[in-house]
């Protein structure tokens, strides 16, 4: 199960909402930022759940709104996978959740099965800030400037991460003979 951190005496109380504060399209992201970042199926409802309650929270803490909302919720989201991984510890492939990402109609022949599986197992070596900003810029479509305001970093960091990252990601691929 996700854990948020705690806000220990200093959470909100409020009424029930009408409406779900998350959209169809930033669910979607929010489940897809999870799935990349490492969390089982069975925990991304969870997850979301995570992301709707942190954007309650900052809307009844009286807080200013973010400015793109979906930018945000993908930070969120990829917080909550780092924070999970940190948690348990985990380090099985996300091969399978990638696959399950695809759309259906999508071309499963076995090149692009095994390229899937060596970018996903490449993505489980990274450091959690790497995977962090590659599974924002490449999956979640976020530009860097956002990225790095999300995560309160200088775009140089973001691009120098993204950079160290698909350098290490190349290489992976080229000593498992997959490009």
């Amino acid at each position: 199960m996700l854990r948020g951190r705690s806000r220990r005496g200093r959470g909100p109380s409020y009424t029930a909402v009408d409406d779900d504060p998350l959209d169809a399209a930033q669910e979607r992201r929010v489940r897809a930022v999870l799935a990349l970042g490492g969390v089982p199926q069975a925990d991304l409802p969870d997850g979301v759940q995570q992301v709707r309650l942190r954007l309650l929270e900052r809307a009844a803490s009286g807080r200013e709104a973010p400015r793109d909302v979906s930018a945000w919720v993908a930070v969120v989201a990829s917080n909550l996978a780092m924070d999970w991984h940190r948690a348990k510890r985990r380090q099985e492939r996300i091969g399978e959740r990638l696959a399950s990402l695809r759309p259906a109609q999508a071309p499963s022949g076995e090149e692009t099965s095994v390229l899937s599986l060596a970018v996903a197992r490449g993505l489980d070596e990274l450091p959690d800030a790497q995977r962090q900003v590659v599974v924002l810029r490449f999956y979640a479509d976020l530009p860097v400037r956002s990225i790095a305001e999300q995560l309160g970093v200088p775009e140089g960091t973001v691009k120098s991460r993204l950079h160290t990252a698909v350098r290490a990601l190349r290489t992976r691929l080229h000593e498992d003979e997959v490009v």
